[in-house]
């Protein structure tokens, strides 16, 4: 289920408001390989430690935690929330993160492509060397043949639906 955004407001605090923005499309294309692997550092780092207050509170709420503050946590649905949002730019950044390294790998295949192309252009052998030798021949089926006549099959049809409908007039 998806967060709106006043309840991501409520749950972040303004520096973390200002990561997460950067997460989002237009600014996440705008931002370097650099920046974006300082950017999924930073973002780690503030999950990780709301993911441990997560924890931190449910071990108090059970009872297996001594509280940290005077008394145990109620509960722990604000930092849920902040976890969620987090983890949903964390996704985004790896996913981000994940394209753009596709798009250099293809980068890099297409120019070594250009570079072989370039480099059998000069030679007078064709590009491609497989050819055609005899041609296109039929391939022998290999299922069997039915040695029953169409016509004979359809009679048989035709007499066993009579048979039926004599049956159900009675």
């Amino acid at each position: 289920m998806s967060i709106s955004r006043r309840d991501e407001e409520r749950a972040l605090s303004k520096d973390e408001r200002e990561i997460v923005a950067k997460t989002r499309h237009p600014a996440l294309q705008d931002l370097d390989d650099k920046e974006l692997s300082a950017t999924i550092k930073l973002l780690r780092e503030r999950r990780d430690k709301a993911s441990g207050e997560v924890q931190r509170r449910r071990r108090e709420m059970r009872g297996k935690a001594a509280p940290k503050g005077a008394e145990p946590a109620g509960s722990a649905s604000g930092n849920k929330a902040k976890l969620e949002v987090l983890a949903t730019a964390m996704r985004r950044l790896n996913a981000e993160r994940t394209r753009r390294e596709e798009m250099g790998s293809q980068v890099e295949l297409a120019k070594k492509a250009l570079e072989l192309k370039r480099q059998s252009s000069g030679d007078d052998s064709p590009a491609n060397t497989r050819h055609a030798r005899k041609g296109m021949r039929k391939a022998a089926s290999e299922r069997r043949q039915n040695l029953v006549r169409p016509m004979e099959l359809g009679r048989q049809r035709k007499a066993g639906a009579v048979a039926q409908a004599k049956r159900d007039s009675k």
